[in-house]
């Protein structure tokens, strides 16, 4: 790598590991504080936060080291001559302690990796790989997590048991609250449920109440909800029957050039029970395109912390309406991309697009 290449990878690694520890610090000053004690005290914060997450027998080895290094102390002993000091830098054995620590740490760290591509492996098999073919749609979607594992869900596919004609196609995206191991969990729970309870005849309201029911029972009394995008295609008639639960709101832009938004629905999935969704409809003609993201492609910062936002997505759209699906979703990534810069991924990050023939 050339070193600008490894000062960025160093400066993406620096902000991961800083947001990693400061959320558990408060930062803000005390009225009467002078300067000198504010940062002192964030200073302690900021050890103590590192040194919570390391195991018992990790925090002690670390301080023993640090004890060595800081305060490099001297052996002594007393005999019938006097005593005697033996001059010993002790700052090498806390510096070899440290590396024994770093050692641990890698070797864990190497070990939860290779579980956690595993694992991603296994959740890669529950997300296509490629848009099946629909009768007069083109369809992209692309999908990058913020750690190994993500929390969003995306999918089209044909629903067998849909009320009064099995040509249906469902498309569906969907974010559980948080990131990494617990939201990829919820994610399969949802993925599973959803293939179940749509090849059952029932409505798109009813489809979402279940599904709503089912995740009530997981999210923890509503800490991990799921918000989702539910949408039902119906070739013949070239219509969409679709329910929002709290998700970011879908674009619809017309051939014109008119930018719809796709609101109706509910309470995102995993928050009430017993929640009753709103159904909308919308009629695709040729050129329309349909927009469906996750709150991460919007709200991806960059170095100033400033979020990409949906007037940037929206510019793309219109620019590029012309083209394919495919084409315009890497263009939207390689925006995203020079947007953000080195700035770390902190969502996960998923975009479908729909254009009708």
């Amino acid at each position: 790598m050339e070193l600008n290449q490894l000062w960025s990878q160093f400066q993406v690694d620096a902000r991961s590991s800083y947001r990693l520890y400061s959320k558990d610090i408060d930062a803000s000053r005390t009225e009467g504080i002078s300067k000198r004690q504010h940062w002192w005290n964030v200073a302690k914060q900021f050890f103590w936060a590192i040194l919570e997450k390391l195991s018992p027998a990790r925090r002690v080895l670390l301080l023993v080291a640090l004890v060595l290094i800081i305060l490099n102390p001297e052996l002594s002993w007393t005999s019938k001559e006097g005593t005697h000091i033996i001059g010993f830098d002790l700052r090498l054995w806390g510096g070899l302690l440290m590396f024994v620590l770093l050692v641990l740490e890698v070797a864990d760290r190497v070990v939860m990796k290779r579980d956690l591509e595993i694992a991603r492996e296994i959740q890669m098999w529950l997300l296509p790989l490629n848009p099946p073919p629909v009768p007069g749609l083109e369809i992209a979607f692309a999908t990058r997590p913020a750690n190994t594992m993500a929390g969003d869900y995306y999918d089209v596919f044909r629903r067998s048991g849909a009320e009064g004609d099995n040509q249906n196609y469902l498309l569906v995206v969907a974010d559980v609250a948080g990131k990494s191991i617990p939201a990829a969990l919820l994610m399969a729970t949802f993925q599973a449920s959803l293939k179940t309870l749509s090849a059952t005849p029932m409505g798109l309201g009813r489809l979402m109440e279940r599904m709503n029911h089912y995740m009530c029972a997981n999210s923890q009394n509503g800490l991990r909800f799921t918000t989702a995008f539910l949408a039902e295609y119906d070739p013949a008639g070239r219509t969409l029957t679709y329910i929002n639960a709290g998700h970011n709101l879908p674009m619809l832009r017309r051939a014109s050039g008119v930018i719809e938004r796709l609101e109706e629905g509910g309470l995102p999935l995993g928050i009430q029970d017993g929640t009753s969704y709103r159904t909308g409809a919308v009629t695709l003609e040729t050129a329309d395109w349909l927009v469906i993201f996750t709150d991460g492609l919007v709200e991806a910062v960059n170095n100033r912390d400033e979020e990409f936002g949906e007037p940037r997505l929206i510019n793309i759209l219109q620019g590029d309406a012309k083209t394919s699906p495919s084409k315009l979703l890497s263009r939207i990534m390689v925006n995203l991309d020079f947007y953000v810069g080195t700035t770390p991924q902190h969502d996960d990050i998923t975009c479908m697009l729909v254009k009708a023939t």
